[in-house]
């Protein structure tokens, strides 16, 4: 039973999702699992999954074979099991309190094929710290820093599977870094903008475990079109979704 502060969205397909004040999401979780390109037989783990926005995404596009879901803030899996729940997902997603850097007999090393997480963007000694604590779990590497991120999604992931995540322009080359450090090449990588006159506010970027270098710089993904609508290539990938800013 969702509580008064809690609202649901529908993502298509007959999936819903259970959102709240502490626990939404926005349209960078939104691009990054359309980046990802979940495959239908993936088996595929989300870290740092709060509301579980990129599982259910992939539900509702039929993606993946099975998803792990991890995260841990206590309410934040809380609040995606009745999602989960409430989607009769059971058989397919499975939801972890659990913190990424320990997860050791916990999830299975070396059998995901994909592995994904929108992490926090801000270093923890940059910027004033959110009021809220899951706001400065979300936002600020109070938990985890990137290498950690890295680390563990380079234990998850078989040889050659992949690694997809998103991050602020001025983190590229510490993400780069973290993932070469553990052995993730990054091969694609892609810039959005708010329009085409606006530098970049986010980037996506996907990693290979085991590959050699080679990294593919794909056509920038604009927000906005010249007349400040949502692009088409926008609309495409959004459709229905929404920020959850209510």
């Amino acid at each position: 039973m969702k509580n008064k502060n809690e609202f649901i969205e529908n993502l298509g397909n007959n999936i819903n999702i259970i959102c709240s004040n502490s626990h939404g999401f926005g349209s960078d979780a939104v691009l990054l699992a359309d980046f990802a390109s979940c495959k239908r037989k993936d088996v595929a783990c989300d870290l740092g999954t709060g509301c579980g926005i990129i599982p259910l995404i992939w539900c509702a596009n039929e993606c993946a074979k099975s998803i792990t879901a991890i995260d841990i803030q206590l309410l934040a899996t809380q609040q995606l099991q009745r999602s989960v729940t409430l989607n009769n997902l059971e058989n397919k997603v499975s939801v972890i309190n659990a913190d990424l850097k320990n997860l050791k007999n916990i999830v299975p090393f070396g059998q995901f094929d994909l592995v994904t997480m929108n992490p926090p963007y801000k270093a923890v000694d940059s910027g004033i710290l959110s009021s809220a604590t899951a706001e400065q779990i979300a936002r600020h590497e109070v938990m985890c820093d990137i290498n950690d991120i890295c680390n563990t999604a380079s234990n998850l992931l078989r040889f050659g599977g992949r690694f997809c995540l998103c991050n602020r322009p001025e983190r590229l080359c510490d993400v780069i870094n973290a993932m070469r450090k553990n052995d993730i090449e990054p091969k694609k990588l892609r810039f959005v903008s708010k329009n085409s006159t606006c530098a970049p506010w986010l980037f996506l970027i996907e990693g290979k475990k085991g590959s050699k270098p080679y990294l593919n710089i794909l056509p920038q993904l604009f927000m906005q079109d010249e007349h400040g609508n949502d692009s088409e290539e926008l609309i495409k990938i959004i459709g229905k979704y929404r920020e959850t800013e209510k």
